[in-house]
């Protein structure tokens, strides 16, 4: 019979591919390959739908206002920035939420959609506070987007990137 053979493949291939996610945590000495955090806090609840009707609700705003409710936690990164061009303006995120380029908003590969972070332009030291609505980059190199706006806020227009520090904020 070929049922113990399809079904020991079939465990193996699971276990195999478990084995290839693997999740990021963030600390105060960069990036280490660990389970996630937990929440403790650290990351706002903003869904894109409510789940009785699944209607797109509309995204909060983001600014440098909300940053007298939000610390900085011990948890950042740091790396290449990049920000979102202009095609992208009117486009879904991957939180079903509508790109618009004059909110502070970033894309970030792991962490959880609505979570607050301070970026901070090494070179010219501007920051700007964006929450976490999309996933990406997409390049290697790079390990945030940002909205049109943050990048203007953070002076890297004219360049297209910049190296920055990003650190995850809480509620306070």
């Amino acid at each position: 019979m070929r049922t113990f053979p399809l079904a020991a493949s079939t465990v193996a291939l699971a276990f195999a591919m478990s084995a290839c996610s693997s999740s990021v945590r963030f600390s105060s000495r960069g990036v280490q390959n660990s389970s996630p955090p937990s929440n403790g806090g650290l990351f706002a609840s903003t869904p894109a739908t409510t789940p009785s009707s699944g209607k797109q609700t509309a995204a909060p705003k983001t600014s440098q206002a909300n940053a007298s409710t939000l610390k900085t936690s011990d948890m950042n990164f740091s790396g290449i920035a990049s920000y979102y061009g202009d095609e992208f303006h009117g486009r879904k995120t991957a939180n079903g939420e509508i790109y618009d380029r004059s909110e502070f908003s970033a894309a970030h590969r792991s962490l959880p959609f609505g979570t607050y972070l301070k970026v901070r332009n090494l070179s010219s030291d501007r920051s700007v506070i964006v929450r976490v609505n999309d996933r990406g980059p997409f390049k290697a190199t790079r390990v945030l987007d940002v909205s049109f706006a943050a990048a203007q806020e953070l002076g890297l227009v004219k360049t297209g990137t910049a190296e920055v520090e990003v650190t995850v904020m809480e509620a306070q």
